[in-house]
């Protein structure tokens, strides 16, 4: 059975200080969020803990990917528009046009870092890690490798059954950019899904599996996966885990996790109140062993807070492109 969400017992150890039941009686409305299945954990948590606050606000948190919240996040008909967009990768360029063209401006938000797993089911006993370039040779379009033994000399004669992120998912994008080498690049013929719950699923129940997806989904899974290692092409299997993925060697598959906020949105109290209630409990919520991604540091979440209180627009990511990777610097001088 998929495990996730049962985060009330956190309750106690995140809610922000000074909140009162009077402060609570005095919010209602609605929130709106969509977006990557890789965020979804994180701002489900805080909703749940959000709305022990503020009982009368209504938070939903749907999943349609990073792209297919996107869509819905700059809907032509304003009505239709969710309020924030959980994205496992940066706004696009031809998403940002489209932003320009509906009239939403947003604001962006860094919230945490991912490395997404590659697993394998829990019977496979031949294979521990595989190699960036094995990966590739996999993945790529037109790939022929159908069974295991295509891989790597020593594997068995087993078929090899493909479960990954559809092509809405962030995660899809950031892999076969990282792996690959070009964005979107990928074989076709492989169990694709924008939940990572299904694709949990799908490779717990074959014996031949390989599939990838955000860390979270694995830790709330592990009993039924298996983890394997990424060689970055240098002799050096890295498995993730939260203190590898930190410590920032899981390359080339750690990635930042953001919110797109729409500016007008933001203006409202119930809007406001849940972001400043993420924002101020993030590390707690983010690094929570029922979440277990890996929190950002003080100086960016302070820098995410002055963004969305002097209601910064743009994409700091879409600025920098091609300059510094480092986050605190992108957001402080973008």
């Amino acid at each position: 059975m998929i495990k996730r969400y049962a985060v009330l017992a956190m309750v106690g150890a995140v809610m922000s200080a000074g909140a009162s039941q009077t402060a609570a009686q005095r919010l209602s409305g609605n929130v709106k969020v969509d977006g990557s299945s890789t965020v979804a954990p994180i701002t489900m948590a805080a909703a749940e803990l959000f709305q022990s606050e503020q009982p009368r606000v209504r938070v939903t948190v749907g999943i349609s990917g990073t792209g297919g919240g996107f869509k819905k996040f700059l809907d032509q008909r304003p009505d239709l528009r969710t309020d924030i967009s959980d994205a496992s990768r940066a706004i696009k360029g031809k998403e940002i046009e489209r932003a320009r063209n509906v009239g939403v401006e947003f604001i962006e938000i860094p919230i945490g870092i991912d490395g997404i797993a590659v697993m394998v089911h829990p019977s496979n006993d031949f294979c521990d890690h595989l190699t960036v370039r094995e990966l590739k040779r996999i993945w790529q379009p037109g790939s022929a490798i159908a069974s295991w033994n295509q891989v790597r000399a020593g594997f068995p004669e087993l078929k090899i059954k493909l479960y990954g992120p559809d092509a809405d998912s962030g995660t899809f994008d950031y892999f076969t950019k990282a792996v690959v080498g070009k964005e979107r690049a990928s074989r076709s013929d492989y169990t694709g899904s924008t939940s990572d719950n299904v694709l949990v699923q799908g490779v717990a129940g074959d014996r031949g599996s390989l599939g990838y997806f955000g860390y979270s989904y694995y830790e709330a899974n592990k009993s039924s996966l298996k983890l394997i290692g990424v060689d970055n092409n240098n002799g050096n299997p890295i498995r993730p885990s939260i203190d590898v993925i930190r410590g920032g060697t899981y390359k080339p598959l750690s990635r930042p996790m953001f919110l797109y906020v729409n500016k007008e949105s933001y203006n409202r109290p119930e809007v406001k109140a849940y972001l400043d209630f993420f924002l101020t409990n993030a590390r707690q919520i983010v690094e929570h062993p029922t979440v277990n991604y890996v929190a950002l540091s003080s100086d960016l979440y302070n820098l995410a807070k002055n963004r969305l209180n002097a209601g910064k627009a743009g994409s700091a990511m879409e600025a920098a492109k091609g300059k510094t990777r480092d986050l605190v610097e992108i957001f402080r001088d973008h």
